[in-house]
């Protein structure tokens, strides 16, 4: 495992080096002996914790120069834990440099083992709050390009689709109905050097088959029944941007001998016409069928599921992203309310736990459209289990126990204030009626620290 970063800074040698090799079993320990080379230390090695004398040089004798140090450490990072020393009786310096965002302190001589206890809590509690900071920033949710989620599983696609956008290839985004297919698009395009051109959509299950390969290609006059005009077709319409072909493995086979030609050449034919033409559209598709076992029956061309499988997303499930359920329902709790004149609204401990155990066929879709329905349908502003619809689930599941739903609460509880408080443990625990110590406990206890 590796160690810990300590920096001593004091002006005396010998006990800067009594101190690393009493330390440096445990700690990768830095040694400074005056302000300018404790601060080039803190800003090279980022200690995690610095042990800080007051009496530094040039007057080793007053406690000014070191709580200028302290000041200046907090103020390159105020996340900074500073344990300061201070001579015996000096116990005003020492609560000073606490008022001024010390850590803790320790007077001289410095008990060796009352040193070691107190760096291993300061460091316990460093990571704690770490944690929490990040369950906040889990809490609040990551949104990227209108995409909100916080899950490994979404963050994954996030990460794709920051890879995937500045290049020209294309895309096949695959997943089940509902998972975000065309926002997983939208945002491929917005974040590309094309996210000045057009984006435009189609879903290619919805166009009857005699009209899909004019749809996508475009025709000219006079080429069929009723081609009165000329007409450009999607493919061209969408030059210098993307054209995203939604339920791609609808594709007609006639068309899709068209479309592997485009991807090839970038070059197409209207319907009826003779000549070629030149696009720089980017193709992106998607579907929720397995193209592969279409491929093995026939039903789609092998070289066109190659050419469009350059690199692949697949979404996850909303069963599989785990906390971006409850954060999904939230945001769409808030839009809904406010867009229904229902602001405050919220759900029903009942609700809750309904949303939790349903298993989402339908994905962020049904999510979507559940919530909105039960906003409209609620009486008063607490969502229930039935305005959702979803009364079924909880029959067929036993009710928590006095204990899970006690523990339940306090979760629910501890998770709000530490969100209100953006994962400050001090303002938390005051909200809350408890000490810093209890909070501390409840954060073990709920297996919080570990989300």
């Amino acid at each position: 495992m590796t160690k810990a970063r300590l920096l001593i800074v004091d002006d005396d040698e010998d006990i800067r080096t009594q101190m690393k090799w009493a330390l440096a079993e445990h700690y990768d320990v830095c040694l400074a002996g005056d302000r300018a080379s404790a601060l080039a230390a803190f800003s090279s090695d980022r200690p995690s914790a610095t042990l800080l004398d007051l009496g530094l040089p040039p007057h080793p004798n007053d406690p000014d120069e070191g709580l200028a140090t302290l000041s200046q450490l907090l103020r390159a990072d105020p996340s900074a834990r500073v344990i300061v020393v201070t001579g015996q009786g000096d116990k005003d310096n020492a609560l000073r440099a606490v008022g001024a965002g010390a850590y803790d302190f320790l007077a001289k001589p410095v008990d060796l083992d009352q040193l070691r206890a107190l760096l291993q809590r300061c460091l316990y509690v460093a990571q704690l709050e770490r944690d929490y900071q990040e369950l906040q920033r889990a809490e609040q949710g990551d949104v990227f390009e209108g995409m909100l989620g916080s899950s490994p599983a979404i963050r994954t696609v996030f990460d794709f689709v920051r890879k995937v956008a500045p290049t020209t290839a294309p895309v096949l985004i695959l997943g089940e109905s509902g998972t975000g297919k065309e926002m997983v698009a939208q945002a491929i395009h917005r974040c590309s050097a094309q996210k000045k051109g057009p984006f435009v959509a189609i879903n290619c299950s919805a166009i009857p088959e005699n009209l899909l390969e004019s749809e996508l290609f475009g025709h000219e006059k006079g080429s069929f029944t009723g081609a009165h005009l000329q007409r450009k077709g999607l493919v061209e319409t969408a030059a210098g941007g993307t054209l995203f072909l939604d339920e791609i493995g609808e594709l007609p086979a006639m068309v899709q001998v068209k479309l592997l030609r485009f991807l090839q050449e970038k070059r197409f034919q209207r319907v009826g016409g003779r000549s070629e033409i030149q696009s720089d559209t980017r193709v992106v598709a998607a579907t929720n069928v397995d193209l592969q076992e279409s491929v093995a029956t026939g039903g789609f061309r092998e070289d066109l599921y190659f050419r469009l499988a350059v690199v692949v997303a697949r979404l996850p499930a909303l069963r599989d992203r785990g906390g971006d359920l409850e954060l999904l329902a939230k945001a769409f709790l808030q839009r809904y309310g406010t867009l229904h004149n229902k602001r405050g609204v919220t759900f029903s401990a009942e609700a809750l736990r309904a949303l939790r155990l349903y298993r989402w066929p339908g994905n962020v879709r049904e999510l979507q459209n559940r919530i909105q329905r039960a906003v409209i349908m609620a009486d008063g502003k607490r969502v229930t289990a039935p305005d959702l619809e979803l009364t079924e689930v909880l029959s067929e599941t036993p009710n928590p126990t006095l204990r899970e739903a006690r523990e339940n609460a306090e979760r629910e509880l501890v998770q709000d204030a530490l969100r209100r408080h953006r994962g400050k443990i001090t303002a938390a625990a005051l909200e809350l009626g408890i000490s810093r110590p209890t909070l501390y406990e409840l954060i073990e206890k709920l297996g919080l620290g570990r989300q």
